[in-house]
């Protein structure tokens, strides 16, 4: 039996690095893809006239997506910045953790929600906040809440952060884009297109398929960079406390909560260290699942 790739932290960062710039390149030419289409389906030869616009409004959506992305994450959750003397406990963790890792400390924040989560997010570990809600705070003991930080802490050090930030705002932004192309249809493009014969009706049945696979294409690409995160950054985290129950024991609370987090929504859920809206899975919904069965992630804690 051949033994398992192994994947340490710098093939991580390294990994992590590619997929951010090949993430970048593929948002910019799908938007201008989408902008020309759209551009052709109000106006024929419009498309190339709609492009440079595209481009330009892709390249600054990918630049606001990566210095101000983690803003409106924060914001959109509700997220408050813990002052220096608030939770002290809490901070010392993070302090200690994150010479451990070898980090600068990251800003703390605290969603006033009794759902036990957590997330972290930025750009780098320079730029780097980290979430938890108060029923966090509230629920886990010492060793517990160790275990999360180590595991939002190692989503740090190996550079999920930006990958899963850009994937977040830059989906939505895609899906936005597709959700306009659509309603164009309804409020008259679809009928000047027919009118326009066959290429017209060539470019209604692309912007359909566009319009209605972009949600799934953006389920995908969620799926494909979050769920090996989530076993790495759950060894990388017992690696770093020593201690893989710490971890074990909080998503197993987790897990038995009952609470959904309200303020968490599709687009962000895959930020978190467990599905935080707590959904009952219907028809092939594990298919896009953003995170893998947590038991199986306890199971695998529990082996180390």
């Amino acid at each position: 039996m051949s033994t398992p790739a192994r994947v340490n932290i710098y093939q991580a960062i390294s990994a992590n690095r590619a997929r951010t710039v090949a993430l970048l390149v593929v948002f910019i030419a799908f938007v201008a893809a989408l902008g020309y289409l759209l551009g052709e389906i109000w106006y024929p030869g419009g498309g190339l006239a709609v492009l440079p616009f595209a481009f330009v409004f892709a390249v600054g959506s990918a630049l606001f997506s990566y210095y101000a992305g983690d803003q409106v994450v924060l914001a959109q959750s509700q997220a408050r910045e813990l002052g220096p003397n608030e939770e002290p406990e809490l901070r010392h963790i993070v302090e200690e953790l994150g010479i451990g890792l070898g980090i600068p400390t990251p800003k703390l924040y605290v969603i006033e929600a009794a759902a036990p989560n957590a997330f972290a997010t930025g750009r780098d570990p320079k730029h780097a906040s980290v979430a938890v809600t108060r029923g966090l705070l509230n629920m886990m003991d010492r060793e517990e809440l160790q275990g999360v930080i180590a595991h939002e802490l190692s989503h740090v050090g190996n550079r999920d952060i930006r990958v899963m930030l850009l994937v977040t705002v830059l989906v939505g932004t895609v899906a936005l884009i597709a959700d306009v192309i659509l309603r164009s249809m309804f409020w008259g493009g679809g009928r000047r297109d027919r009118d326009r014969g066959n290429a017209g009706a060539i470019l209604l049945v692309l912007g359909l398929v566009l319009a209605i696979l972009t949600p799934i294409v953006a389920a995908i690409i969620q799926m494909a960079v979050s769920r090996q995160r989530e076993y790495l950054a759950d060894a990388s985290g017992a690696l770093l406390t020593r201690y893989p129950a710490g971890l074990a024991n909080a998503l197993k609370k987790i897990a038995a909560d009952p609470n959904a987090l309200h303020v968490a929504n599709k687009a962000t859920a895959s930020l978190y260290i467990a599905n935080p809206l707590k959904d009952h899975p219907a028809f092939l919904d594990h298919l896009f699942d953003t995170h893998p069965p947590i038991e199986e992630r306890i199971r695998r804690l529990e082996a180390m």
